[in-house]
């Protein structure tokens, strides 16, 4: 698959706003027209889009209708050539990850933790959710503090699979995984496959194919404000009564959207976990 990279400088900003912020808000709403790999470094914010799904006017138009006041970006392309991710994972990025010091997150080339009880082998090529970024993080942290045992769950927007593959670790009886994107279908089942893990169910689509799905005792949608806040109804459709939304991958500031939603749709809001500016909720269903 060929990726078409982008490099966006920050050549003006208000001074009281963070240059980390800024980014990550570029990031965010980078990903909702397509990008779907980002990387930061002193020459500004890398972000990488399938050469199918490249749109320079939509480009154009977030910058020119950026949601922050007094920005002004600068961007470069080119043409990346088909290479082996996991190579450069394996040299640049992807260190393996302890969350809550009870599950080890490696790629395939990383050696084993025997102090750890358990480990997720996640080969991330160009799909979101290694456990690095602080809403995946967030998500398995609430993961491995639930009782899953029996349980059946759905992830959407499920990237790599690792929240769906943590779930059935952790003793849920039946996954579902969707993601609006093939390769993140591909390479779910592959993530899947090196855990030792066949019976994930794995659908390339949107919200609207949970009109076909089962109830579910839990469901986690790791995606972004926009999605969420649309898609929020069709999630609490099939959620089962007392059953669990877990919601990630907005900002703090976001979270009174969220919840003021979420109330009016019968969820209740159970928890807040944040870290660096990002958030996760965690609600009930009432009926």
């Amino acid at each position: 698959m060929k990726y078409i990279g982008y490099t966006f400088e920050l050549i003006r900003r208000p001074v009281e706003l963070e240059v980390e912020t800024a980014f990550d808000l570029l990031s965010a709403s980078l990903a909702e027209i397509g990008f779907d790999s980002f990387e930061q470094d002193e020459s500004g914010l890398h972000a990488y889009i399938p050469a199918a799904k490249e749109n320079p006017a939509a480009v154009h138009d977030l910058l020119g209708h950026f949601p922050l006041e007094d920005l002004l970006w600068r961007f470069s392309t080119k043409v990346l050539p088909d290479i082996n991710w996991n190579e450069q994972w394996e040299k640049n990025y992807f260190q393996p990850i302890r969350i809550e010091n009870k599950c080890l997150v490696r790629a395939p080339f990383h050696p084993t933790d025997p102090e750890m009880s358990m480990e997720l082998i996640i080969s991330p090529q160009m799909a979101f959710g290694t456990g690095h970024h602080e809403t995946t993080s967030l998500m398995m942290s609430y993961l491995l503090d639930m009782e899953l045992g029996g349980k059946t769950v759905l992830d959407m927007g499920c990237g790599t699979g690792i929240l769906a593959i943590l779930s059935r670790k952790l003793g849920a009886n039946s996954i579902t995984a969707i993601d609006i994107d093939d390769w993140c279908g591909h390479n779910t089942a592959e993530n899947a496959a090196l855990n030792g893990i066949q019976d994930i169910d794995i659908h390339v689509g949107d919200a609207s194919l949970l009109e076909s799905c089962p109830f579910f005792d839990v469901i986690i949608a790791n995606i972004n404000r926009n999605i969420l806040l649309n898609d929020m109804a069709t999630y609490r459709s099939r959620l089962r009564t007392g059953g669990t939304l877990l919601l990630s991958g907005f900002y703090t500031e976001d979270i009174p959207f969220l919840a003021e939603c979420a109330t009016a749709l019968g969820l209740k809001q159970e928890e807040v976990r944040t870290r660096n500016n990002w958030a996760a909720l965690r609600f009930t269903s009432l009926s």
